[in-house]
């Protein structure tokens, strides 16, 4: 049986909540996948994602996704619209992992890791409404398959060392400030033009 320890499960909440701010889809199909076929062990709480049902349903999702989040415009909507899906989850995800915590802990976890991935996902929606104006689709494109990469890829490294995933993902949280503030300022820099011409 494997351990986890609450330093353990703060590292995989913090990979794991930072990777479905960016594709929670993709997020819980992956783990789920892993925990299915027995390649990880997953905390307790978390078991429940290796079930085909939710297995299923998060493919389904994620082909979805994988299209949507493609197209210039309709990327705009879906991320608005999953603002509502993204934060929620991340922090369910994180509750879960942290069950066997005590309540202040797991709640703690839960909030952790909603504000985590509410960081990932307004910096992803905030690079996207710089990039989609661009006549040209390749770097919508291009910008859509490298988050669903991270996604995939941080998921999976946090299976196998979850403080080596953690640390990526703070690092990717401290980029994302700070783009979303330099994102923030070039567009108010823009609207102030345009209400000047």
């Amino acid at each position: 049986m494997t351990v986890f320890t609450p330093s353990t499960i703060a590292a995989i909440i913090i990979a794991a909540s930072f990777a479905a701010g960016l594709n929670v889809y993709a997020t819980v199909l992956t783990l789920g996948l892993l925990a299915h076929t027995h390649w990880v062990v997953l905390p307790a709480g978390l078991e429940i994602l290796g079930n085909w049902v939710v297995i299923a349903v998060s493919g389904t999702l994620f082909a979805a996704e994988f299209v949507a989040d493609k197209i210039p415009g309709l990327d705009l909507v879906w991320n608005a619209l999953h603002t509502f899906i993204r934060v929620p989850v991340a922090g369910l995800l994180a509750y879960r992992a942290s069950s066997h915590l005590s309540p202040e802990m797991q709640l703690l976890a839960t909030l952790g890791g909603a504000a985590i991935a509410m960081v990932a996902h307004s910096s992803k929606t905030a690079v996207r409404a710089v990039v989609t104006p661009s006549p040209e689709p390749i770097s919508n494109i291009t910008l859509s398959a490298g988050e669903d990469g991270i996604a995939i890829g941080l998921t999976w490294l946090l299976t196998q060392h979850p403080w080596t995933a953690a640390s990526i993902a703070i690092a990717f949280i401290v980029i994302a400030i700070l783009m979303t503030r330099w994102v923030v300022r070039a567009l108010r820099r823009t609207w102030t033009r345009l209400q000047t011409i």
